[in-house]
């Protein structure tokens, strides 16, 4: 039992993290579109640095980690213990994080109609982060063995 119980925590962890990878990368891709709001305008580099650069990328990440890393652990514990296992709840769950994430950075976010496009990227990349985690984690979610 202990076993199995470690390896769904490992399973959650790897989740998390790749699912994380996956929501930078979906970010900066579509934040590099035509008339996408200036979100890198403010640190004075492009989308396309932080890909290529990998000190730049790291911090892109660490960031994304400490802003979305307890409203995920609450989401994924509530997946386990109710043995929660739909793609589209995952997803919804990657959402609201993502969302959660940004307005932690900016407070003010769903006030000022300029933030908006990037909360919308924002959410965009959050749902596809939270199928990436369902893929790897949330598809078998639940401390608890199935009696079959």
């Amino acid at each position: 039992m202990v076993g199995y119980v470690l390896k769904r925590i490992l399973m959650m962890l790897a989740g998390y993290l790749v699912g994380l990878i996956a929501l930078v990368v979906i970010y900066m891709v579509l934040s590099s579109l035509p008339n996408a709001p200036g979100y890198f305008e403010l640190m004075q580099f492009t989308p396309v640095a932080v890909l290529v650069v990998p000190p730049l990328g790291m911090f892109v990440y660490f960031l994304t980690i400490v802003v979305t890393g307890m409203q995920t652990l609450v989401f994924a514990l509530i997946a386990e213990f109710f043995s929660l296992r739909s793609f589209w709840l995952h997803m919804l769950f990657g959402c609201a994080a993502a969302a959660a994430g940004f307005v932690l950075l900016w407070p003010d976010a769903p006030d000022d109609p300029e933030r908006w496009g990037d909360m919308g990227i924002i959410a965009g990349a959050g749902l596809v982060a939270g199928l990436v985690y369902w893929l790897i984690a949330g598809r078998d979610a639940g401390f608890r063995r199935p009696l079959v």
